[in-house]
């Protein structure tokens, strides 16, 4: 994707590593909320890719709104709403994306930047990663409804009231994060449970993330019912005859994508 500036998309062996990479802080430009979206939206039908990594270049993973740059501006009508628009589609691009996403969490994902972290399937954190909502000191709200999905009612409001960021080692505790890594050794393990994503059917993966984010919100019985009727649409493929086959067997599969 040489055509990207702010995002870098390097792929090997089945996974996607995208380095968000707008300096100093990876704030959020318009520009770089498209290149997100567009990144996402093209790796969603790529075939030689079936699981993606996301990272920031440097030491922060996202550091949120560009308050910089808004406070020398003179909004004009509509900005507000065309700027909102941008960024709920550059989170729901990770969010929808067919392919699971790995947040490799590399330091401070801030407002907006959480909301891009944990709009990722799988959260990873190095020794510098952390989580926070500062908008409140900035003049600004937002980024507590996303922060509802990994956090509790007390901690949510604490964020959002006071500033107040996450540690790794507390993320970890709180099982927000898969694991916490040395910050050297962060990308690689994070392309490590990739690489473990990737060696599954792409089929079945895709199936799966579409069925974990339909059921998020339903009832237990609407939400079984629904990865029922994903369980029948998957065996109609020949992956799934493939893994049972293989199973049955007591060899590897191999997975051909239909």
């Amino acid at each position: 994707m040489d055509d990207l500036t702010a995002v870098q998309v390097v792929i090997k062996d089945y996974v996607a590593t995208v380095t968000m990479r707008n300096p100093p802080v990876n704030a959020l430009s318009p520009l770089f909320m498209d290149e997100i979206i567009l990144a996402f939206d093209r790796l969603s039908d790529m075939e030689d890719v079936r699981s993606i990594v996301l990272t920031g270049a440097g030491n922060i993973f996202c550091a949120g709104a560009d308050i910089k740059a808004r406070a020398g501006l003179s909004p004009q009508p509509g900005d507000h709403w065309q700027g909102s628009r941008r960024a709920r589609e550059t989170f729901h691009s990770i969010v929808e994306c067919k392919k699971p996403v790995i947040c490799a969490l590399n330091g401070p994902a801030l407002g907006a930047g959480l909301a891009i972290a944990v709009s990722c399937d799988i959260l990873i954190a190095g020794e510098r990663g952390s989580l926070g909502l500062p908008e409140i000191n900035v003049g600004l709200l937002g980024g507590g409804r996303h922060a509802m999905r990994l956090f509790s009612h007390s901690l949510t409001r604490r964020m959002m009231f006071t500033g107040y960021r996450v540690p790794a080692d507390e993320l970890y505790r709180l099982g927000v994060v898969e694991s916490v890594e040395a910050d050297e050794k962060l990308l690689e393990a994070a392309q490590t449970m990739a690489a473990d994503i990737a060696s599954k059917s792409p089929i079945a993966m895709t199936l799966a993330k579409h069925a974990l984010n339909t059921i998020e919100e339903m009832s237990l019985r609407d939400g079984y019912r629904f990865e029922q009727s994903m369980t029948g649409e998957l065996g109609k493929y020949e992956d799934s005859k493939e893994a049972m086959r293989a199973f049955a067997e007591k060899r590897p599969p191999v997975f051909k994508g239909r």
